[in-house]
């Protein structure tokens, strides 16, 4: 198969030359694990102290992760990455609360996104996570299974008519909704109203889509199951496939509750997982839609494989790849270019509020160094490019 991931001048082909030294000096940055952790410290310190840094933030680490403040300032980056055949799914990236007032304003963000996007092409998805509509604890003891309060009822029947307020309205606009996971001890209360969305709003097509986190060892055997009460309800499924996000989180409760671990036992079993689920998804298209959320190239590369053995054309709205605003541009530009289904994550919010998104960011680029390094080694090619 050949390599199109190397053509850094479409993967590049919207930044400008100090855009692109920009994204050098930042990957150099998160490249090296004791300045991610001084310049984490620097910044929550500045913040704090309310120093005004927001401009220095924007010019640099936001603007490069993020699309802008507000969905009307992530148009000018929404038109450009659509001009290249890249769509925009945008993520209101400001980290939720436990009270009900912010999760209450959490649905509303996520209804007034689905007003802006409808009518938009450039714009196809939606995109809300469950602990942004409910308590992390209230989902962890459902998913237990543990009797609720009275008051703990009413709390949760709130959780579940935010589910069915956003899933509806999705459905009503015809807006495809990606519902993110969350950590597993509280993925399978999210999963089961997930479901219940999936039940009601996918008859025709897959509008509501769950997410698979792949270096969970069970993940596969729960779509097996999703697919065949599909196949039993008559509905279709929508599941977006990623690695994961939790897996230090994850391995360390299973370590202090003395529970196996639900994380899978190396690199190169999470990979296995992950492309097996995805084959298992392009064997079943009938019923199944795959938003494939990676960064890893390889896993591209089988993906575009299993859709010439089976006859799937390149711009089959059932399979859509997906990557993260600011990264793996060299995936992303040259799948649209050869006329693939492409999606960034578009973040955005207030420059402050946005920070812990932006940090997480930098510390998880920086325990993935092989994908850091990859970055820099495109981007030095870019700029030896242009020099000639």
């Amino acid at each position: 198969m050949k390599r199109i991931f190397e053509d850094t001048a479409t993967a590049f082909s919207l930044k400008s030359d100090s855009e692109l030294e920009r994204a050098y000096f930042l990957f150099k940055m998160i490249a090296n694990e004791p300045l991610v952790k001084i310049g984490t410290a620097m910044t929550n310190f500045a913040l704090k102290a309310r120093l005004p840094v927001d401009g220095l933030i924007r010019a640099t680490v936001f603007d490069h992760f993020c699309g802008g403040v507000s969905e009307e300032d992530c148009m000018n980056v929404v038109e450009k990455m659509w001009n290249k055949g890249v769509s925009s799914v945008l993520d209101y990236s400001v980290e939720g609360k436990d009270t009900e007032d912010p999760l209450d304003d959490a649905l509303q963000k996520t209804l007034k996104i689905l007003d802006f996007v409808k009518e938009l092409d450039a714009i196809p998805f939606a995109v809300f996570k469950p602990s942004g509509y409910g308590r992390v604890a209230l989902f962890q003891k459902v998913s237990d299974g543990k009797p609720l309060t009275k008051k703990e009822k009413q709390e949760w029947d709130r959780v579940e008519k935010r589910f069915e307020t956003t899933c509806k309205k999705a459905y009503d606009l015809d807006v495809s909704l990606l519902i993110d996971a969350e950590e597993s001890w509280m993925q399978d209360a999210a999963d089961a109203l997930v479901e219940q969305m999936m039940v009601k709003y996918n008859k025709e097509k897959a509008v509501v889509f769950n997410t698979l986190q792949l270096y969970r060892w069970d993940r596969l055997d729960y779509l097996k199951k999703l697919h065949s009460k599909a196949l039993a309800e008559g509905f279709k499924i929508g599941i977006k496939t990623v690695r994961g996000a939790y897996m230090e989180k994850e391995n360390e409760r299973a370590l202090e509750y003395n529970y196996p671990t639900p994380i899978c036992g190396s690199k190169s079993e999470s990979d296995s997982n992950y492309d097996k689920t995805v084959a298992y998804i392009v064997e079943h298209l009938d019923l199944i839609s795959l938003f494939s959320g990676t960064h890893n190239e390889l896993s591209s590369y089988k993906l575009i494989e299993l859709m010439e053995q089976n006859g799937i054309s390149h711009d089959d709205n059932r399979i859509w790849f997906g990557q993260l605003y600011g990264m793996s541009d060299h995936i992303s530009y040259n799948l649209a270019n050869k006329g693939y289904n492409v999606a960034k994550y578009l973040p955005f919010g207030p420059v402050r509020d946005v920070m812990p998104y932006l940090i997480r960011r930098a510390e998880e680029n920086t325990s993935v160094a092989g994908q850091t390094n990859r970055e820099l080694e495109l981007i030095k090619k870019e700029r030896n490019r242009r020099k000639i």
